[in-house]
Formats: C-alpha cells, sequence, structure tokens
C-alpha cells in the first residue's frame, strides 16, 4: 500500500460516517410519531429537517419528494420494485461505485445479479460459517479481552465484523493491517455521500483515494485466485464460479460487487450490535434473562431491529405515477419510507413504543424489504448471535460501568450506540 490512501484510520473513518448521518437534535422517533398522529404521507422533502443525506447524493432536493409513514404503505412501496425503483442510487451513493452496486438496479438486471450473488448469502451457506465464526469469536476477539475487566463493547463491535466479513469474502486474516484499512477504505467511501457543502470536497477526495485503493487491493485478490482456480467457499470463489443464464462475471464485476458488499457486510453490523448491546443491558430483567436462555437472542435481534433499525429509511423513485392516500405522486418523484416509523406503526404493533422480546413476531423493516431486502442479513445475525453469546460466556457478571455514562442510541440516518461501556468480574 502506498500513497495517501495509507492515512485513511478506522477508528476516523467509522467516526467521520457516524457525524456524516447523525443529523440534527431532533429525536426522529417523536417528529415520526407527531407525523402518524397528524397525517400518513407528508408533502416535501421530510429528511431534509434531519440534515443527512440519502441514497440520492446531490439529487437529493431536485424534484418533487413525499414521505410515508405507515406500516402498510411503506410495504406496498419496498414490495414494487417495478413502479419504486432504484437506479436513481447509481448516480447518487452508486457514483463511488461505478454504477455498478446491487442497491441501484432494477427488473431483470437486480434479478440476475442477485441470482448470482444470493446463494453465497442463504441461510444454508451461512450455517456452514457459524462454527468457524465462534472460534473467532471467542479466541481471537473476546477471549483477549477477559483480563482487562472493562471495555467498550463498541471497540469489539468495530472489529468483529470486520475481522469475520473480510475472511468470508475470501480475503487473509493473517494481517489484520490490511483488512482493517480495506474496512477503513470502505467507510471513506460511504463517508464520501456528505451534504454539507463545508466537507463536501475533502470527503469525496477520501472517497476518491479509497475507491481506488479497495479496487487495487480487491484486485489483486480475485486475479490470483482465479489463476489458482477459484476454489474455496468464500464469496469471492463463489463470485468467480457463479453462473446464471449461462453467464459468469467478469474480474471487474466480482471484484466492483466484492467492493460495494463491504460498507454494508461490516458497518451496518457494528451498529446493529452496539443497540442490541445496549438494550440488552438497559432493559431491566432482561441481561438476566437471556443469559440463562439463549434461545431468546434470536428475539432479542429481531425486537432490536423493529425498535431500533440501522438505517431509519429508505428511498424510492417513481417509474410511474401512483397514488397515497388522495395524494397524487408523479413520475419521477422521490418517495421517503420511513422505516423507523413504519416499524412502530399503532396500528400494527400492540405498544409500538416498549422494547419487547417477547410481542407477536410479524415482519419490520429494518432489513427492509421485498427484492432489495438486505442480503447479507443471516450472516450479520449470525455474527451477532456468535458475539452475544460469547460475550455472556466469557465475561461473567458483565454489566454497565458504574463510572461511566449509560448507552445512548442516535442517529437520524445510521443510528447506533457510539459506546457501550461495561465491565465484568
Amino acid at each position: 500500500m502506498s500513497g495517501p490512501t495509507t492515512t485513511i484510520d478506522l477508528q476516523s473513518a467509522y467516526a467521520a460516517v457516524s457525524e456524516t448521518y447523525r443529523g440534527t437534535d431532533l429525536d426522529i422517533h417523536a417528529v415520526c410519531r407527531e407525523q402518524r398522529r397528524k397525517s400518513p404521507i407528508y408533502e416535501g422533502d421530510f429528511i431534509a429537517q434531519f440534515g443527512v443525506p440519502t441514497n440520492a447524493g446531490t439529487q437529493q432536493g431536485t424534484r418533487p419528494t413525499f414521505a410515508l409513514f405507515k406500516y402498510q404503505d411503506v410495504m406496498s412501496v419496498l414490495r414494487d420494485a417495478d413502479t419504486f425503483t432504484s437506479g436513481f442510487i447509481a448516480e447518487g451513493l452508486g457514483a463511488f461505485f461505478d454504477g455498478l452496486i446491487i442497491l441501484a438496479m432494477d427488473g431483470e438486471a437486480h434479478r440476475k445479479v442477485r441470482a448470482l450473488l444470493q446463494p453465497a448469502f442463504m441461510p444454508e451457506s451461512v450455517n456452514k460459517w457459524r462454527a468457524p465464526i465462534d472460534r473467532v469469536m471467542r479466541n481471537e476477539l473476546v477471549g483477549p479481552m477477559v483480563a482487562a475487566k472493562k471495555a467498550d463493547l463498541m471497540q469489539l463491535g468495530l472489529e468483529f465484523p470486520i475481522r469475520i466479513m473480510y475472511q468470508l469474502m475470501g480475503f487473509s486474516s493473517e494481517d489484520p493491517s490490511r483488512y482493517k484499512q480495506y474496512a477503513a477504505w470502505a467507510l471513506a467511501i460511504v463517508g464520501g455521500n456528505q451534504i454539507d457543502p463545508n466537507r463536501q470536497d475533502e470527503a469525496r477526495r477520501q472517497a476518491g483515494l479509497a475507491v481506488k485503493g479497495l479496487y487495487d487491493a480487491i484486485a489483486e485478490i480475485v486475479v490470483r485466485r482465479r489463476t489458482e482456480g477459484s476454489h474455496g467457499d468464500d464469496v469471492v470463489g463463489r463470485l468467480l464460479r457463479a453462473e446464471y443464464e449461462g453467464r459468469t462475471l467478469d474480474d471487474h464485476e466480482v471484484i466492483t460487487f466484492a467492493r460495494s458488499l463491504l460498507p454494508a457486510a461490516t458497518e451496518t453490523t457494528t451498529r446493529m450490535f452496539g443497540s442490541v448491546m445496549a438494550l440488552l443491558l438497559t432493559t431491566p430483567g432482561l441481561l438476566e434473562r437471556v443469559r440463562t436462555d439463549r434461545s431468546l437472542v434470536p428475539k432479542l435481534m429481531d425486537e432490536a431491529v423493529r425498535y431500533e433499525p440501522v438505517a431509519t429509511f429508505k428511498v424510492r423513485e417513481t417509474a410511474k405515477d401512483a397514488e397515497f392516500h388522495g395524494v397524487k405522486i408523479p413520475r419521477g418523484s422521490f418517495v421517503q419510507c420511513m422505516v423507523v416509523s413504519a416499524n412502530r406503526d399503532e396500528d400494527v404493533f400492540d405498544n409500538p413504543e416498549a422494547f419487547d422480546i417477547d410481542r407477536r413476531a410479524r415482519p419490520s423493516f429494518g432489513f427492509g424489504f421485498g427484492p432489495h431486502m438486505c442480503i447479507g442479513q443471516f450472516v450479520a445475525k449470525v455474527e451477532i448471535s456468535c458475539a452475544i453469546n460469547a460475550v455472556l460466556d466469557l465475561l461473567p457478571n458483565l454489566r454497565l460501568d458504574p463510572d461511566q455514562p449509560p448507552p445512548v442510541i442516535s442517529g437520524a440516518q445510521l443510528r447506533g450506540a457510539s459506546h457501550v461501556h461495561v465491565v465484568w468480574d
């Protein structure tokens, strides 16, 4: 590695993304609750008041925009990818990935690429990784923490998705400085979607350096792996061998897709872990219940994703005229689906403002919904489940650190806890 890209540090890159997507101090839950009470649809750029970017990049605010808040409305938009499309993302966030990003694909192109990528991320594939993930979690990540008897769990939360996901991608895990640099570059790319004019130029410069650094690093791996025969059950190996309708991906496509998967594969898992642990440690009686009954871990994760989704909204573009609640939405408009609101819709969830792992299970939108549902959700759940179990097994009498402030979940777009300070015996 040479040149200025080496100056991108993992911790500072993560902090920069958090700051970019944190937004104003408005309570997004309270604002959405009030809006649901007033009207299920908002005519205008509802997101603007929070001061955070959307996937539309510089197109944000340039065309008619509407926001939806109710569960059924959000579901109907996310389910109907023909009417409510995602191609505009190629010119926003997707511009940093040469437009070749699955989030920005529609129709048949999206279906084909999803079919190529999906097998590597389905439960039957992911469950094969559970034992090695658990070993890494206990032996290399949580085990070395034990003697300290105190920690900020967000340090673990930043480390483990990178350590594990990059191994699952097919990158060498022998040199932590390399995969941490890859992760820092992936975060810098996300941070390039900056709307603050005072920070925009520098954020885009860093993103440009990161795009090239990450591309070159993955290219080296992909070319070597193809020469060696593309064996292995990891993501790069599967992408090199994948066939769909008689077609395989070329090196550029494998490199670019692998690169576009990396930010979501790590950064969002970090935030979800932070929220899960914050809720586990601050909800009275819950820690002891989960400690003694680990079958509750999946319910804990699902309720955390409902209660505090990492991504608070999804944006779509109308490919044709649409209508909600008597309001006509012209073709070419942006529709902001307020996931954070739909997940607390009083018409769907009993006592929605309560964090309750015993509530009747029903789909929420923390991992999206429909054709663009998060492809890596099963990996994230396995990783976080292994992390929770390792922490509870290896850190006896885990509890919040009384000498540090309690965790706070915040963020107008990417939500999570910045710190989860704990002690143990």
